[in-house]
């Protein structure tokens, strides 16, 4: 008899893939997906067409289907996962306002960002767990739709990525804490949709039209509509269970949220994670989300800018010879590009010969108004040095935000008795890279778990899709992860780095608040 498949839909920030899942091997039965054409605006805008989610979102489902043949009978349930933050909001005919959504690396709102933290920045943090930042949905819905002259008022629901893509295929319109809350929506103490933080964002009156009900991750919100299973060849009715943000079904893909082991994500952005009991008072660190039990808290340590930077400079310069015709190609051979660039680094010693990156080419979490830049740049370095500099610092990033989760108690390195246990799993698309793991393991001095399956995400939202059924994930959808050891031959020379690269980081904070009061 054939086992039961569940489908999980994971829409990042860069590409949407949509996997199927053979329970109780965890195999990959069927896979699809693509690079999303997001695009890139004067003034940090990030945004990307209405059209192309749904073309990419039903391509890789008639894909997924098509991949499964017969099997296509035994999907018993599908969950979306996706990026947090951003905006998704529609209109009254349940579209994309202006007909398009906008990313959460979007910078356009950085200055509305700035000043309201320094009105409302540390009672945000209290109540919300986190302080202004320009990727947030209330802050770029206040900036793209002015709330001066009352444009916000064509929102009509607040929606994330997973949600959207939820309503496309099922019509129905709900959220789980984990998105609201990384957006800086959700009162830590409620669990509910914060009133303070859409009052500083002079958005008060969205909160009795706009947002939707909050709902526990793998509760079925809807089935898969008769139109869209005929255009897609799944199984009319399917039920579709709320996932939860990219993160947290990650993090629950590797068994992270029972383990209390740390995650390093690279991705977009640079995410570092721990789930841990709720302090109090709060400890100081770049977030704090209520993902679901009023016990346990997501800490999270980011910077809006991981991969991001290799992906800039596979875009800035050449590091293979394929040629793109049109914006799609483009976004293809840059996706490609990003290997090349990790390629052409590792041509070069760890250090790149004297030159630094500053790895915040989306902004960065460690002061305000962090820039990309490089330092130490002299006419010997080349190519090669530059693609080195990015990729340490890139890593030596994730490495600073996890030894800041663990000075505080979060995240820290385990002694089981017979020598220390790694405590850090290494995800997202950057970790399919062995030698990027390696590096962070150099960097942290102790083992880092490589979850080589690139699709943790959607294997997390398909989790939510067994979960829905009455299934347990852990159980149903194992998945293996290996341990990356630190290379105690190099041990010196990383450590010397990284203590390099944190004093630089720390030294910059005057030259970014220049550089952003010159700022247009």
């Amino acid at each position: 008899m054939n086992a039961d498949i569940f489908l999980g839909i994971d829409m990042g920030s860069t590409g949407l893939k949509a996997v199927a899942f053979e329970a109780g091997t965890g195999a990959t039965l069927a896979a699809s997906g693509g690079a999303l054409p997001y695009t890139h605006l004067p003034g940090g805008g990030c945004e990307l067409s209405a059209d192309a989610i749904e073309s990419a979102l039903m391509h890789a489902l008639r894909s997924v289907a098509d991949q499964l043949g017969p099997r296509v009978a035994n999907l018993r349930a599908l969950s979306c996962t996706g990026h947090g933050a951003g905006l998704y909001a529609l209109d009254e005919q349940g579209r994309l306002l202006a007909g398009r959504a906008v990313a959460s690396t979007d910078q356009r709102a950085a200055a509305r960002a700035r000043a309201m933290a320094q009105r409302w920045g540390d009672a945000l943090y209290q109540e919300v767990g986190c302080r202004p930042w320009a990727g947030q949905s209330s802050l770029i819905a206040a900036e793209l739709f002015k709330v001066q002259s009352g444009e916000h008022r064509k929102i009509r629901r607040l929606l994330f990525a997973k949600d959207y893509l939820t309503f496309l295929l099922s019509g129905q319109a709900a959220t789980d804490a984990s998105d609201v809350s990384t957006a800086g929506l959700l009162s830590l103490e409620t669990g509910a949709w914060s009133a303070m933080a859409f009052e500083a964002a002079g958005l008060s009156d969205l909160m009795a039209r706009a947002l939707p009900p909050i709902v526990p991750s793998g509760t079925v919100i809807g089935h898969l509509l008769p139109a869209r299973a005929a255009a897609c060849g799944l199984p009319a009715g399917l039920p579709i269970a709320v996932g939860a943000i990219d993160l947290l079904a990650s993090l629950a893909a590797v068994g992270a949220v029972k383990s209390g082991h740390a995650v390093a994500v690279f991705g977009t952005w640079c995410v570092n994670a721990v789930v841990a009991p709720a302090r109090e008072p709060k400890p100081d660190v770049g977030a704090i989300v209520r993902y679901g039990p009023a016990s346990h808290r997501l800490y999270l340590e980011n910077s809006p800018s991981s991969m991001a930077n290799v992906a800039w400079l596979a875009r800035t310069m050449p590091f293979n010879d394929t040629a793109a015709v049109d914006t799609e190609a483009a976004v293809a051979a840059a996706a490609v590009s990003t290997a090349a660039v990790v390629d052409c680094a590792m041509s070069m010693p760890l250090g790149a010969e004297g030159l630094r990156f500053l790895p915040f080419i989306n902004g960065g979490g460690v002061a305000a108004g962090a820039t990309a830049g490089f330092v130490g740049l002299k006419g010997h370095h080349g190519r090669a040095h530059m693609a080195r500099a990015v990729v340490d610092a890139v890593v030596a990033l994730h490495a600073w935000h996890l030894k800041r989760l663990a000075a505080r108690g979060l995240g820290v390195r385990a002694d089981n008795g017979a020598g220390a246990s790694a405590v850090v799993a290494a995800l997202g698309g950057g970790a399919r890279d062995p030698r990027m793991v390696q590096l962070l393991a150099n960097f942290m001095g102790h083992p880092v778990q490589r979850c080589g399956d690139d699709e943790t995400g959607a294997r997390g939202a398909a989790g939510y899709a067994a979960l829905s059924q009455g299934a347990c994930a852990d159980d149903v959808l194992p998945v293996r992860c290996v341990a990356v050891a630190p290379d105690a031959a190099a041990e010196h020379a990383h450590a010397e780095y990284f203590a390099g690269f944190e004093a630089l980081i720390g030294s910059m904070a005057p030259a970014f608040e220049q550089l952003a009061r010159s700022a247009p």
